[in-house]
């Protein structure tokens, strides 16, 4: 191998570890497209498993979204992070704003093919969440007002949770039927709330773990209205789970699992609350995750289980 290329592929692994880990964020992105081609399957069918070649997609789909929406941050954020954080790849010259939009249209390129491959009118889906994810990383050229409205900020980004998983589902109900299935609403509303007690997870710090330049919740709102709001998003992702898990007739279950689950997070919640040692935020993020990859879990991969036993 030429060094030159050796020395790239160092770089963007190093990338990879730091923005965007592919072992952190992958059993998570598979947990959520797995889970909408599962559940979508599962409100019209009543036996087997969802399409094989519908997981795939969906799933490499998404994990480029989420690496798409990455690399809008790193153009979005460009200048804060010159100032206030310039040991990340950008500022420190690890990689190059230049380099990314040809990494960004790659995930596109790919995208696209699989989407013209499973089913060309996907294409549909694919543009309408490049299209909000255009807006948001222009923050809906209202930024500077947005900035200040730090709820209203969350709900518009967390909106291309929905979007994307919309798509996921698509690769599956657009194949099998034609049509998004009945029920589909309350699963999309909550991978919203999922995906705001996601970001407000993982934005809840210590006093000692706060950075110049960053507005965490646990500056703008406080610790404890953060940590309120967090757990008020996870009640109300629960809520629509288990109205969609009813859909699918695995609603006890759930109920049960996720009711332990959110017990956990007000735990972690009053354990930082009450110590704040330096570190401590990160079992929250940590929390956060294991969250997410529980409910989604449980919208898709154990009901399928649990017709198959029961």
């Amino acid at each position: 191998m030429n060094p030159q290329d050796e020395h790239g592929l160092r770089r963007w692994w190093t990338y990879q570890k730091e923005r965007f880990p592919l072992v952190q964020h992958g059993p998570v992105i598979f947990a959520f497209s797995f889970s909408a081609v599962a559940f979508s399957w599962m409100l019209h069918s009543s036996e087997g498993w969802p399409n094989p070649l519908s997981i795939l997609v969906a799933f490499v789909t998404c994990l480029l979204f989420f690496l798409q929406l990455r690399i809008s941050d790193e153009f979005k954020d460009k200048e804060e992070d010159a100032r206030y954080r310039p040991y990340r790849p950008v500022p420190r010259g690890l990689v190059t704003l230049r380099e990314l939009v040809v990494l960004f249209l790659l995930c596109g390129v790919v995208q696209v093919g699989l989407a013209l491959w499973l089913e060309p009118r996907l294409l549909i889906l694919l543009v309408m969440t490049w299209t909000y994810q255009a807006f948001m990383g222009k923050e809906f050229f209202i930024g500077q007002w947005l900035r200040g409205k730090h709820l209203t900020y969350l709900i518009t980004h967390m909106a291309i949770m929905p979007l994307v998983d919309l798509y996921a589902t698509g690769t599956e109900w657009l194949v099998s039927i034609g049509h998004a299935p009945d029920g589909l609403f309350w699963f999309l509303l909550a991978s919203l709330f999922n995906g705001m007690g996601i970001d407000i997870g993982r934005k809840i710090r210590s006093p000692e773990d706060e950075e110049e330049g960053v507005s965490t919740y646990s500056v703008v709102w406080g610790r404890a209205r953060a940590l309120w709001t967090w757990w008020i998003v996870m009640a109300l992702a629960l809520i629509c789970t288990c109205i969609a898990a009813h859909r699918i007739e695995f609603f006890l279950p759930i109920l049960m699992i996720l009711s332990i689950t959110l017990g956990g997070a007000v735990t972690v919640g009053l354990y930082f609350l009450r110590y704040q040692t330096r570190g401590s935020g990160k079992w929250i993020e940590i929390y956060s995750g294991a969250w997410t990859l529980i409910l989604y879990m449980s919208l898709g991969l154990l009901p399928l289980i649990w017709r198959e036993w029961i």
